[in-house]
């Protein structure tokens, strides 16, 4: 590989000026690994001011030495911005996570010796039409070896930011490498540090985890890393608990499965796949074979709401991640369930949640040990769903609107006449049929004459039998 221009030309400018200029961190190592990096950080002994100087088109607006190279004429988004930073040392971490004092240094060997990991403690220049990589810890060897080791003193890198022991686990799994046996001891050491980070920055952490190509070996670092137990201590609570008849794993053992066999990339997926079952242990009831988790999916929307409010995810990944847990338990056994079922499901669910749901219904049964992923119930309640998907399965779909009902009954605008919708589209979704336009005005004219709360009663009637029937269905003998 050959490094871009773009940084080369800044490389070429420091230097005229008389300083060093090295690319370092991140950026050395995918560039070893023959990967095209994400970012290009470069370090150098100018000051701040002497790099602006330098670069009239930059910002420097930090505490840490970092100047921001702006390149507006490359069309390469990791080339737009080039962070540059002064060499540096660090003081002491009192809050685990940042140093309190950043000084200044001329020594690029000093710098090295404050980075976390290795294979990041690596500086590289072109000299004389040449490479140069500048390799105090041996990263270039661990990197070929797959290893993630401390740079230095394991116990000081972990106690200065507590963070880089989520990296550590982050690095394992996104590049496929073994932590180092001293720097994973230390982590275990060094476990309940983590608490001094903020959740914001555990978030970020994990979520790069989740999304990795090997997420399940990720939450089982952390749990043999001690911190876990810090960061998600629901999933510690079905460790060595068994299941029932229909289950050969624990839950915690089903659990890491389930998120392994994930077919989906999504975020919402992944995270469902490993907290669908996480209230089986506060629902459980009896013992051995016939143990029951009766309602675990209700618990555990709100259990997976709670986690993932504490880790400050979005409100939209807690509102699909929770609905995907909440709704995984969905029964379908052909010729039991009706049509109106189906429309149901999909009024529940949303039609646009529908291949999220048979995702980790998919990562469910295999995560059980089930040899099938989509076996023919499965097969056939996805002919189903694409046979109703045009059933009016919300108001918008009716054959009358909230415009209509007004010119019918010639009144204004008014809680009635939602209220009579809601109750028009339960009615339809158990037998289409009625979706005729004269069949719905003359229902409109008859709940108009009931109050408010007696219209919205009817809907609540109809709604709650419905849902009393799919209970029903759902606790049957249930085969994923």
């Amino acid at each position: 590989m050959k490094i871009p221009q773009e940084i080369q030309s800044i490389t070429e400018k420091l230097r005229n000026a008389g300083f060093e200029a090295y690319i370092v961190g991140g950026s050395v190592r995918d560039f070893l690994m023959k990967k095209t990096p994400k970012d290009w950080d470069m370090t150098t002994d100018a000051v701040p001011e002497e790099i602006q100087k330098i670069f009239p088109h930059s910002f420097y607006n930090n505490n840490f030495g970092t100047v921001t190279v702006i390149n507006e004429e490359t069309a390469e988004e990791s080339l737009k911005t080039v962070e540059i930073t002064t060499y540096r040392t660090e003081t002491e971490y009192t809050d685990r996570r940042h140093p309190d004092k950043v000084k200044f240094t001329p020594s690029l060997s000093e710098d090295l010796k404050r980075r976390d990991f290795t294979i990041n403690a690596m500086a590289l220049r072109e000299k004389d039409e040449k490479q140069e990589v500048v390799d105090l810890f041996n990263g270039k060897d661990d990197l070929d070896k797959k290893i993630i080791r401390a740079a230095g003193n394991p116990d000081e890198r972990f106690s200065e930011d507590a963070l880089r022991m989520l990296r550590a686990i982050r690095f394992a799994v996104q590049l496929d490498f073994k932590i180092e046996e001293a720097t994973f001891g230390s982590i275990k050491k060094n476990a309940s540090l983590i608490e001094n980070i903020s959740k914001e920055r555990i978030r970020d952490e994990f979520q790069k985890m989740i999304l990795s190509n090997n997420p399940a070996r990720s939450i089982e670092l952390l749990q043999e890393s001690g911190i876990l137990k810090f960061v998600i201590p629901e999933l510690e609570e079905g460790i060595g608990m068994t299941q029932n008849r229909h289950h050969i794993y624990t839950i915690y053992e089903h659990l890491i499965r389930t998120l392994r066999e994930c077919p989906s990339k999504k975020l919402e997926v992944r995270l469902a796949a490993l907290f669908h079952d996480i209230a089986k242990p506060q629902t459980k009831a009896g013992e051995g074979q016939d143990s029951t988790f009766y309602n675990h999916d209700f618990v555990g929307a709100k259990v997976t709401g709670k986690i993932l409010r504490r880790l400050k995810f979005s409100n939209k990944t807690i509102e699909n991640t929770s609905l995907l847990v909440k709704n995984h338990m969905f029964y379908y056994n052909t010729g039991e369930v009706s049509e109106a079922g189906v429309r149901r499901l999909i009024k529940r669910v949303g039609k646009e949640n529908l291949k999220d749901l048979m995702d980790l219904r998919i990562a469910d049964r295999l995560g059980s040990g089930t040899p099938k992923a989509k076996p023919y119930k499965l097969r056939h309640l996805e002919y189903l769903i694409e046979k109703v998907s045009k059933d009016p399965i919300s108001p918008k779909m009716l054959k009358i609107n909230g415009e209509d009902i007004m010119n019918l009954l010639d009144i204004q605008p008014g809680p009635k006449v939602g209220a009579i919708l809601k109750v028009l589209l339960a009615e339809i979704i158990e037998d289409t049929d009625k979706n005729d336009r004269e069949h719905l005005e003359d229902r409109v004219r008859e709940l108009y004459e009931l109050s408010l709360e007696d219209i919205k009663k009817s809907e609540k009637i109809i709604e709650e039998k419905k849902e009393e029937e799919d209970l029903k269905d759902k606790n049957k003998f249930w085969v994923k």
